[in-house]
């Protein structure tokens, strides 16, 4: 055998040998390899968007929050020294600052602050009790447990009028003027979900008030795309939208989009149309069972009933990178049963949406 033969049968040899360190890397252990890729920074906590989303300024309490929030990772990987610091930092915060975020309140509102606050302290002992334990699962309900207080704080300073301004051209729509709560039966199990009327007024308003009229009842799941989307809210009969009995034309929902920083929500516009590269937008489709309003793919404000559920995936869905932020709106999110939405299929439907709190929000035109 000539050097060169013998040179191109080693080459060989060696191509060979990375074509089976590849198979052996990619098809016999995947976990290992999507096990390694970067989560992304994006809040992916229903509870914590929601409360992120609150038209207020309160830093006091939003330094409080955010430092309980940024907990994940330091729980994640064990770090139990630097919670203990945490927790016992948010201890000072509420001891410092809670005479000055009472003071700022409406009077009526003081005595239910005090209480909050009791409750508040009694749940961050136990998470300094945990953290020494190193109790992981006791630590994050007790989390939990305190940023729901701090989110009832926080609602206190919501403004006594609607913050934004919605164009007048869309003054025959409904529209949501706060958040709601509502139950959907499926043919799985229930789920409860927040709708936000601050961040997604006519959206959230065209949800509640077709869920009032009983229109989502025994409609079927009629798309089901794995790790992507469920989507119902397909009207019986050849309408793809409600029908307004008034009228009898199909009544459309503009696309609502807010960016934080930007003093006015944008409609019928997408990022895309906006230049916005970069923005994640107010409500984000960040979490499984986010909750979207659909659009023909030709036009962006011709949504009339039919929403869908995002499955979020970390894996398919990098933070920040997904197809739908800035094309779609996100109007609410699932709060309660998560796992239902992993059940469904296009066997599945709707049994009912009700509406258990906050139709008072609701006003049926301008």
């Amino acid at each position: 055998m000539s050097p060169m033969q013998k040179f191109l049968s080693n080459l060989n040899k060696n191509y060979l040998f990375v074509l089976i360190l590849l198979i052996h890397i990619f098809l016999l252990k995947p976990v290992q390899v999507f096990a390694d890729l970067p989560n992304g920074n994006a809040v992916k906590d229903p509870n914590a968007i929601l409360r992120n989303s609150l038209p207020i300024e309160q830093k006091e309490l939003q330094e409080l929050q955010h430092k309980l929030e940024d907990t994940s990772d330091l729980v994640r990987g064990g770090r139990w020294p630097s919670l203990t610091k945490t927790v016992t930092k948010c201890q000072s915060l509420v001891k410092k600052n809670k005479e000055k975020i009472i003071n700022k309140l409406n009077p009526s509102y003081k005595d239910l602050a005090n209480n909050l606050f009791l409750n508040l302290n009694e749940e961050l002992e136990s998470l300094s009790i945990e953290a020494k334990n190193k109790d992981k699962y006791a630590f994050i309900n007790s989390r939990k447990n305190a940023l729901d207080k701090i989110g009832e704080l926080e609602e206190f300073f919501l403004p006594n009028s609607f913050p934004y301004e919605i164009p007048n051209e869309f003054d025959d729509l409904p529209r949501l003027l706060g958040r709601a709560t509502v139950r959907i039966k499926t043919t799985k199990g229930q789920m409860d979900a927040i709708i936000d009327g601050y961040n997604a007024p006519l959206t959230g308003g065209a949800f509640i008030d077709l869920s009032l009229k009983n229109f989502y009842n025994d409609l079927p799941i009629n798309r089901a795309e794995e790790f992507f989307v469920l989507q119902t809210g397909d009207p019986k009969g050849d309408a793809i939208g409600y029908i307004d009995p008034e009228t009898n034309i199909e009544r459309h929902v503009p696309l609502e989009i807010r960016v934080p920083g930007e003093p006015e929500t944008f409609y019928n516009e997408t990022f895309e149309d906006l230049g916005f590269y970069t923005e994640t937008p107010t409500l984000p489709f960040a979490t499984l069972g986010t909750l979207g309003w659909s659009h023909s793919s030709a036009e962006v404000n011709d949504g009339s009933s039919q929403f869908f559920f995002f499955l979020y995936e970390a894996e398919l869905n990098p933070a920040g990178r997904n197809l739908i932020d800035g094309r779609n709106a996100a109007f609410g999110y699932v709060v309660e049963g998560f796992d239902i939405l992993e059940d469904l299929t296009m066997d599945d439907k709707i049994i009912s949406i009700e509406v258990i709190e906050g139709e008072n929000n609701l006003k049926a035109h301008a």
